[in-house]
């Protein structure tokens, strides 16, 4: 892979080039990215939707978007350091293509602020609950009727896929969605691959996958474009991740490692002395005891080491991906960044403890619970409306239903699978609180 091609400005429907040295600094189509996304109504609805804790009215826990908020700022700084080595090493990247360290930032900003766009609403337990419903509930009844791959979108039902689809779906008059740069959808995709085969190796490109079968011939385009590596053979499709993708993993992981931690500080359900000890270990070697001598509340005093920890996760992020640039521009690089880095120990302890304490906690297992029933209720009442309606049998309670749909979701879909996935789209873009909602209406 070469940094000429990742770092493209295409958009979908483009008939020319978009080259960078003719771009104005003060509208740069990356950052034309990031506007687009933070003005779209997906990102928006992240307000209401769970990050650690569900329906948590709480004031001062993360939700997705405030989460997602704090990663594009990370994913930003590592970028931004990731440019200037860049730079320096391929100089003519700048003098003769017009490229700046900022603009890896921006795109690393742009596809951070989106990586979780697509999640449903009840946290990973949202998309589980979708996939079971397929896999082991009343939905087992349409996988006689899809191929392979359709059936394990489904059963399988990823946010990051979803999120893909979010971002570049067309509808009428609405062409490519938010028609976002080939180099932010790149670095979005984490996962770029099929839903089959499930985790073909040990590589982290292969743990999920990236795109759904209504998606994959525009994914298809993007990766070419990109010059992004195929790694799959025969009808297979998948590839090696686009390099800046590595930085948006790094930024999520340094994120839910930390702040999802210093939440559940917040919450009480770590204490502070396990917290104390555990942050310490991440920021031995640039703590001013001094300065934090002075602090004299707890949330002043977990503020300054999250900083600090996060200050030094950031500096050994770009450490790792520079230290290994050429293997992952060569596809060779099978691995978080994290899972390289000289904290990797400490980060395992502090993950440990917060799946303990926090991800199994009594208040986040009884929320989940109730996630699963409202997404089952919810998915089989609209599907089966949407489906009585196209095949001309829709009863007037389905009528009633169907008129809920918010106007954009109001679509013809001749394809079962096509409609399977539209109604799992709309269920998984409600927010949590606006799912409790309906299910209220739908179970009254």
């Amino acid at each position: 892979m070469t940094w000429e091609q990742l770092l493209s400005l295409k958009r979908q429907g483009d008939t020319s080039k978009r080259l960078r040295i003719e771009q104005d600094d003060t509208r740069l189509g990356f950052e034309v990215d990031y506007d687009r996304i933070i003005f779209s109504s997906a990102f928006r609805s992240l307000q209401d939707k769970t990050q650690v804790i569900p329906l948590s009215k709480t004031d001062f826990v993360h939700t997705r978007l405030t989460h997602s908020l704090e990663v594009s700022v990370v994913g930003r700084s590592i970028g931004r350091l990731v440019g200037k080595k860049i730079i320096e090493k391929y100089p003519h990247l700048s003098a003769v293509h017009g490229f700046h360290m900022n603009d890896f930032g921006a795109i690393v900003a742009a596809a951070a602020l989106a990586h979780d766009i697509g999640n449903p609403p009840f946290g990973h337990s949202g998309e589980k609950a979708i996939g079971e419903y397929f896999s082991i509930g009343k939905g087992q009844q349409f996988k006689e009727h899809l191929t392979p791959k359709q059936w394990q979108d489904l059963i399988d039902f990823e946010g990051n896929a979803n999120g893909f689809s979010v971002l570049t779906s067309s509808r009428p008059g609405i062409e490519g969605s938010l028609r976002l740069s080939y180099a932010t959808l790149g670095a979005f995709t984490k996962y770029p691959k099929e839903s089959l085969p499930k985790k073909p190796t040990i590589n982290i490109s292969d743990k999920k996958y990236g795109f759904f079968q209504s998606d994959k011939d525009f994914f298809k385009e993007v990766a070419e474009e990109l010059g992004m590596i195929s790694n799959k053979s025969g009808e297979d499709i998948g590839y090696e991740r686009h390099p800046l993708a590595f930085l948006v993993e790094a930024a999520d992981d340094i994120c839910y490692t930390i702040i999802d931690f210093e939440d559940g500080i917040n919450l009480g359900l770590v204490s502070e002395d396990f917290a104390l000890e555990y942050l310490i270990k991440l920021v031995k070697d640039t703590i001013d005891a001094a300065k934090y001598q002075t602090l004299t509340t707890k949330e002043d005093r977990i503020s300054y080491l999250r900083a600090l920890a996060i200050g030094n996760l950031i500096n050994d992020a770009v450490r790792v991906f520079v230290e290994n640039e050429e293997a992952i521009l060569q596809g060779k690089f099978h691995f978080a960044l994290t899972d390289k880095s000289k904290y990797k120990a400490q980060m395992d302890d502090i993950i440990k403890l917060s799946v303990k304490n926090i991800y199994q906690s009594r208040e986040v297992i009884e929320k989940e619970l109730s996630g699963y029933q409202i997404i089952n209720t919810l998915l089989d009442k609209f599907i089966t409306a949407f489906n009585n309606n196209h095949e001309g049998k829709a009863t007037n309670y389905d009528k009633l239903l169907l008129k809920i749909l918010p106007e954009k979701h109001h679509l013809e879909k001749e394809n079962l699978y096509d409609r399977l996935l539209h109604i799992c789209h709309y269920i998984s873009m409600l927010t949590d609180g606006k799912a409790v909602e309906l299910f209220k209406i739908v179970s009254a």
